[in-house]
């Protein structure tokens, strides 16, 4: 039954199949450059625009895959929240159904008369193009020659297929158990990694008439569940997040085909498709009936699920439960309808800020740990850390500015600038956690030891930067102008125990207590502590300065 001829033709018309369409994926995406990540990042707040942004992304590049692994990045970076990405991600879903529909053209005409031509074209286009975009072009064009010369290999393997009794009984008994075609479907797909791969091969053996159309149905079923497990390969090193939106995904495909077994035992689905395209089913349509009956599928969860966007996104939260030292990525107080109130919006982009400053605290914590400890396992939450600061200043920032394009009160506009201020030196503090861990690497890594007495002040100082850290939180959060002045005077106190404790230092080494390698980290230790004792004076002397703008006006006699 499978010969070698068979085994040879249907690798390689895989080969040609996958190829090309990564191929066709590929010169799509740089036709299309940074635009599809700027028309994901476009993906706001209101679920229709997300599942229309999902749908067009996938449809460019022709892989749900690829759009649900951007997607889960996205996510990993803090660029799209978690209800944004299932909305582009239910998208992703019906765009990918487009495939089954281009791979339905080969039963209307002969593929090979125009997939060869296609590869001929689109090379000497790569090859001569005057511009990056023709040649980009010309790589579209050899794909698509490639996917279908593909298909033409796998058409022709699948042929003797259809004498053979052993695959008609085995076909004959997806169609009297679905559940069982359905496992098949996720099973093909996994291993392949491909949804569109693996329609195309049913498409194929239907039109061979080696498999039926109801044999067909759940094999495609199972495919939508079987495609979901690139998603979660791409959250495996992902954030806590990413995890949830790779599971958003899984339950949005699962529980759509449960209920949709509901139909296809009681055969009304196959009854909705043949609404459509009515008349018996043949050899010249079926692969269009196959294509139908996937995008009816995609489009129907979608719609019926999207009432409940909300709700699946609560249930991968309770799937995936918050642990302790996971980092949650992506702003939680930013709303953008809060931008037409905009004291509101204010508040919030404060409790945004404070936000980002525990999270550098805590970094910096880590860091001054791990090297007290001389231990580096506490400082590996510090890159993760680093990483969401630095987006969360972007997302303030660019917040803060569309905030101050509506029409402000004097108030909110002199806050403006204090806030934007604010968060350029929270990342340059939580910058300096890196470097504290670098050093405390250094220290561990070299062995080397400090006196009991250098340890008791780096504990010192440090004790003393994070009250300073406290009450600026709360001098921010607050504007209180008398926590904001003794943020300050406890600069004052850094700034002198930095200088007694490199003073102390270079006795110890006089004395040969302490070695020279080891002084030097000491002394990068509390030099950077009191650059961040500098950051915390800037952020204060800003509070300041916006309260005492503020006095004069709350202070000022009532004109008569």
């Amino acid at each position: 039954m499978f010969n070698q001829s068979f085994i040879f033709s249907l690798i390689g018309g895989l080969g040609f199949f996958f190829f090309g369409m990564q191929f066709m994926s590929d010169g799509l995406k740089h036709i299309a450059g940074d635009r599809i990540k700027n028309i994901l990042h476009m993906a706001t707040k209101v679920p229709i625009v997300g599942i229309l942004v999902g749908t067009f992304v996938t449809c460019l590049m022709q892989s749900s895959s690829a759009t649900t692994v951007m997607v889960v990045g996205f996510v990993n970076a803090g660029l799209l929240a978690l209800k944004q990405a299932i909305c582009v991600i239910m998208g992703a879903n019906i765009g990918t159904t487009m495939t089954a529909w281009i791979v339905s053209s080969i039963s209307v005409f002969k593929i090979t008369d125009y997939a060869l031509p296609a590869v001929g074209i689109g090379f000497l286009l790569m090859r001569f193009g005057k511009t990056k975009k023709s040649r980009f072009w010309g790589q579209v064009m050899l794909g698509f020659g490639l996917l279908f010369l593909g298909l033409s290999f796998m058409k022709d393997a699948f042929d003797p297929l259809k004498e053979s009794q052993q695959v008609k009984h085995i076909f004959a008994t997806l169609s009297q158990n679905p559940l069982l075609g359905v496992l098949v479907g996720v099973m093909f797909t996994i291993i392949l990694q491909s949804s569109s791969a693996t329609i195309a091969i049913v498409q194929v053996l239907a039109l061979n008439g080696v498999i039926g159309f109801e044999a067909a149905l759940p094999i495609v079923l199972g495919d939508n569940i079987g495609t979901t497990i690139t998603a979660q390969m791409a959250a495996l090193d992902g954030n806590l997040s990413a995890k949830r939106a790779a599971m958003a995904h899984t339950l949005f495909n699962i529980i759509g085909v449960t209920y949709m077994m509901f139909f296809v035992y009681n055969g009304f689905y196959i009854r909705a498709v043949d609404s459509v395209i009515p008349g018996p089913i043949t050899a010249a349509n079926i692969m269009v009936h196959i294509a139908l009956a996937h995008t009816m599928f995609n489009i129907t969860n979608t719609v019926i699920f999207y009432p409940f966007i909300g709700w699946l996104e609560k249930a991968s939260v309770w799937l995936v439960p918050s642990k302790k030292g996971i980092i949650e990525t992506g702003t939680r107080y930013l709303e953008k309808h809060l931008l037409d109130t905009p004291p509101i919006a204010l508040e919030q982009a404060k409790r945004e800020t404070a936000r980002m400053l525990d999270l550098a605290s805590s970094s910096v914590e880590a860091a001054v740990k791990s090297f007290i400890n001389n231990n580096t396992d506490a400082a590996k939450i510090v890159p993760a850390i680093e990483e969401t600061v630095d987006t969360l200043q972007s997302e303030i920032t660019q917040y803060l500015i569309e905030l101050s394009q509506r029409e402000l009160d004097p108030e909110v506009t002199e806050m403006l600038p204090v806030l934007i201020h604010t968060v350029n030196d929270i990342e340059r503090i939580c910058d300096q956690s890196e470097n504290i861990l670098e050093i405390s690497e250094r220290r561990f890594e070299e062995k080397l030891d400090l006196s009991e007495e250098a340890l008791h002040e780096v504990k010192r100082i440090w004790y003393e930067l994070q009250a300073m850290i406290l009450e600026t939180r709360q001098a921010l959060t607050k504007s209180d102008i008398e926590l904001a002045k003794s943020v300050l005077r406890r600069e004052m106190v850094v700034n002198k125990l930095q200088e007694g404790l490199k003073k102390g230092h270079v006795e110890r080494l006089n004395q040969g207590v302490c070695q020279l390698k080891s002084g030097v980290v000491f002394l990068d230790l509390v030099d950077i502590i009191e650059k961040i004792g500098d950051h915390l004076t800037n952020i204060a002397q800003g509070i300041i300065g916006h309260m005492r703008w503020q006095m004069p006006k709350a202070s000022a006699p009532s004109s008569r």
